[in-house]
């Protein structure tokens, strides 16, 4: 954190105070709150999540085919 520049410092400071409020009260309603400010539609963030999870679901439900062993061809002596 010694060599971080200005931005980069600012960034954290204000991710853990979202974080450090959030733990004292109403996390979600926070959370909501930080992202309306800083304008993160956190809407269309948990759909895309809520997606990528459905699809791993789905993915870990359907059975993989089995490979069917080959059987090796004896070699003429």
């Amino acid at each position: 954190m010694r060599r971080a520049d200005e931005g980069t410092l600012s960034r954290l400071t204000v991710e853990a105070t979202i974080l450090l409020a959030s733990s004292r009260q109403s996390g979600t309603a926070i959370l909501k709150d930080a992202a309306t400010l800083y304008k993160v539609d956190a809407e269309a963030i948990g759909q895309k999540v809520r997606q990528e999870f459905a699809a791993k679901a789905k993915a870990k439900k359907e059975p993989k085919p089995e490979a069917k062993p080959v059987a090796k061809a004896k070699k003429a002596a």
